[in-house]
């Protein structure tokens, strides 16, 4: 209602409008020329109407792409179990805070109890190839036996040394948990310090081994998401111009008007065969968390940035064909702020805050940046 109010309080002090009484003579002033609009500083400071001094800016290029977001992949740990068998007890909560190492879940499998027998095999054997051996060689070295005796014995002896040393390999991946050998558990540990984001199990469900052969299912997923990455496509022509350490801003729908500021860290080499895009990485700070991993994002890059005369893209009209602002030219008749239409070439970048001027303004030019569209219809 104000802007409407304004409208007609400009209406009236430009285009002598008649008054509302139907007697008295209607008086007689100058009136604005074609392109141009006298108007009250009162008057435009009520409608709104802004005037400022056209500056050099930092005008850049913005490439714009739909991004997702993901963990930074050096600050997320995903869990799977080293053993089949069944979950008696889930001991962190979803959103605590861990260290590497600490607790997630008891698990009780027979595969402790057949990884530790396996390893006491292994060694028992190694020693009986071990001793077989040496008294073998000793013999063969007296020649009192015989040379196919010896080699057996000598393959016997290495063949036991590798089934040791897988054993160990083998019990080497229930290390990084606690090991009960005498109720056969495994505690599943944190692999990095973090906060659980993800738990998918519940007491009593049987869980498949990591290295059983079988498919295993993610039990945790630990992460700090303090920097995020968010992955965007670019399209092949786009790719010479973005070079890693661009600007990079990024909008999500859950946080309508905030603007997350970060990088470019990585451009893929390679396309996509059915999209003929590049995957482009960049790296965004994340205070209090609000980024969330697969949250879909606008990603704007900047690139070329260069420093010219330029406009808020507010201030730029169209007018009938031509690309038009308003320029204050001193005063008119009655103190009246003089307002003229001048045509001007700009880059009109879709995506760009600012607009560079090309043509048809010099620095210091002052330029109406709000409010010109209701100037736009007193003409």
């Amino acid at each position: 209602m104000k802007d409407i109010l304004a409208i007609a309080l400009v209406s009236l002090a430009v285009c002598g409008c008649p008054k509302a009484e139907a007697t008295g003579p209607e008086p007689v002033g100058p009136k604005a020329p074609a392109g141009e609009v006298w108007i009250d500083a009162a008057q435009m400071k009520e409608a709104g109407i802004v005037v400022e001094p056209v500056e050099e800016q930092d005008v850049d290029d913005t490439i714009l792409t739909a991004g997702r977001v993901t963990f930074a992949d050096i600050n997320v740990g995903h869990v799977f179990s080293p053993v089949t068998g069944r979950v008696t007890k889930i001991i962190a909560q979803l959103g605590q805070q861990l260290k590497k190492g600490d607790p997630l879940a008891v698990i009780q499998s027979p595969d402790v109890g057949q990884f530790s027998s396996d390893l006491g095999k292994a060694d028992a054997d190694l020693i009986a190839a071990e001793r077989d051996y040496k008294r073998e060689k000793g013999l063969w070295e007296k020649h009192a036996t015989s040379q196919k005796d010896f080699e057996t014995a000598e393959d016997t002896f290495r063949k036991a040394k590798a089934e040791k040393d897988r054993a160990l390999q083998k019990a080497a991946l229930l290390r990084s948990g606690n090991v009960n050998v005498v109720d056969q558990s495994y505690t599943v540990p944190s692999p990095i310090d973090g906060e659980l984001l993800m738990r998918n199990l519940s007491i009593g469900v049987e869980v498949q081994g990591q290295y059983s052969g079988g498919a295993s299912q993610e039990l945790f997923t630990v992460g700090r998401l303090g920097e995020v990455w968010v992955l965007g496509d670019l399209f092949e022509l786009d790719m010479a111009r973005v070079p890693v350490g661009a600007p990079a801003r990024v909008t999500v729908i859950a946080y309508p008007g905030k603007t997350f500021e970060g990088k470019v860290d990585w451009v893929s080499r390679v396309l996509d065969p059915t999209m003929r895009t590049a995957k482009v990485r960049c790296t965004f700070e994340n205070p209090g968390n609000l980024l969330k991993p697969e949250m879909y994002a606008t990603v704007a890059i900047s690139v070329e940035s260069r420093r010219e005369l330029a406009l808020p893209k507010g201030s730029v009209l169209r007018s009938s064909d031509e690309t038009v602002v308003f320029v204050e030219r001193g005063t008119a008749d009655g103190g009246k702020v003089r307002l003229i239409r001048v045509p001007v070439v700009v880059d009109e970048g879709e995506s760009s805050q600012w607009l560079a001027v090309s043509k048809g303004l010099e620095k210091g030019t002052r330029v109406v940046t709000h409010g010109g569209i209701l100037l736009l219809g007193l003409l």
